[in-house]
């Protein structure tokens, strides 16, 4: 299962979406708006929309609360719709599949600043209040126990944008899902190449002759053919080696990459503004401080434990894969293993957690020194 998330992961961050939903059962999408919402900078919104998606099956308790409840989380590009394109949805959704619709209710919002959530270009410009990802996260937090009355989810997944917010997820409202599995990304302040070309990007759109402080009567030109270049910066050499074997496929490639730049600027800024508070690893790391001894051995049961996880994950072939992300990270909430409930499927390339409820013992991170 975790390779083939990982391969939806690739795909999602950098395609565009494909209105495929109607073929899902239940498939719908709506709007919720939050009346005067307060960002986290001290700014507000007298009314902010959510956009989403839900597709799949409602699935109560004997209370009457939904208890199959599934939320997807997109990548940095396209909308929340990402998650419906064919190659994708059909290796999620389909019957038997990791997230058989006949099974779970999925939930796939447009992230804010995109799609047919609130963002700059609606008509605020340079206005808009600078919002950063724990307010993302924070509305779609709303979204879920506000607008669809879901108190508790029984997976939330997400890849690039989306896996940096289901670290922050698993932070902010850990008691309100059985697990996470976090795909392309790390639960660390942004830092090294990922972060120096952001700044290099919201200056040379500042800077930008059009720009005019974001409030433009013409679209920004300029910027765009640096941040073309800056779109090769996290593919593969050897990928683009393949995509442009000769210098007439290299420039269509640009071309291509050029075009898909013609974005709103305003929109474009703020999302790469968006991730500065971005760095869950403090809640995640050690007091290296207390119990230097004590942390050495609990970091070693809990290594222990993580194995043994990893080792039943693999040897079996999961038929319900959700389940059993779940209820490893059930059994690690039942030893107390934060910290293996963080890294529980780093082996495989994906990072899944469960959601123990937060505590005053510092848990050190799988893999870090003691």
């Amino acid at each position: 299962m975790f390779a083939r998330l990982l391969c939806a992961a690739a795909l999602i961050a950098a395609t565009p979406a494909f209105a495929e939903g109607a073929k899902w059962p239940n498939y719908q999408e709506a709007d919720f708006v939050v009346k005067n919402y307060l960002f986290h900078s001290g700014e507000s919104l007298p009314e902010l929309k959510m956009h989403y998606r839900t597709l799949g099956t409602v699935k109560r308790d004997a209370t009457g609360n939904i208890v199959n409840a599934v939320l997807l989380l997109q990548g940095n590009t396209g909308t929340g719709a990402n998650w419906l394109r064919p190659s994708l949805a059909d290796e999620l959704f389909a019957p038997g599949h990791p997230l058989d619709a006949a099974q779970y209710l999925i939930i796939m919002p447009d992230a804010l600043g995109r799609g047919g959530s609130s963002k700059p270009s609606d008509g605020l410009r340079a206005k808009f209040p600078h919002y950063r990802y724990r307010d993302m996260v924070d509305l779609y937090h709303r979204l879920v126990a506000d607008g669809l009355g879901i108190n508790h989810l029984r997976l939330v997944l997400g890849s690039s944008l989306g896996c940096m917010h289901t670290w922050m997820w698993g932070e902010m409202h850990p008691d309100m899902m059985d697990g996470l599995v976090a795909l392309s990304c790390q639960p660390v302040e942004i830092s090294g190449r990922n972060w120096i070309s952001r700044p290099a990007a919201i200056e040379a759109t500042r800077h930008d002759p059009d720009y005019k402080a974001g409030n433009y009567d013409k679209p920004p030109s300029h910027y765009i053919y640096s941040a073309a270049g800056s779109s090769f910066m996290t593919d593969s050499p050897a990928r683009i080696q393949e995509m442009a074997p000769t210098r007439a496929a290299a420039d269509a490639l640009y071309e291509m990459r050029l075009n898909e730049e013609r974005r709103d600027a305003n929109d474009q800024l703020y999302a790469l503004e968006s991730i500065e508070d971005y760095s869950p690893e403090a809640d995640l790391a050690c007091n290296r401080s207390a119990r230097p001894r004590q942390l050495r051995n609990e970091r070693s049961r809990h290594l222990h434990h993580q194995r043994r996880a990893l080792a039943r994950l693999r040897h079996r072939r999961l038929h319900r894969p959700v389940e059993a992300i779940a209820d490893a990270a059930a059994a690690a909430r039942r030893n107390g293993q934060r910290a293996a409930l963080f890294r529980l499927g780093a082996a495989s390339g994906a990072r899944l957690a469960g959601g123990p409820a937060r505590s005053a013992r510092p848990w050190p991170l799988a893999g870090a020194a003691a």
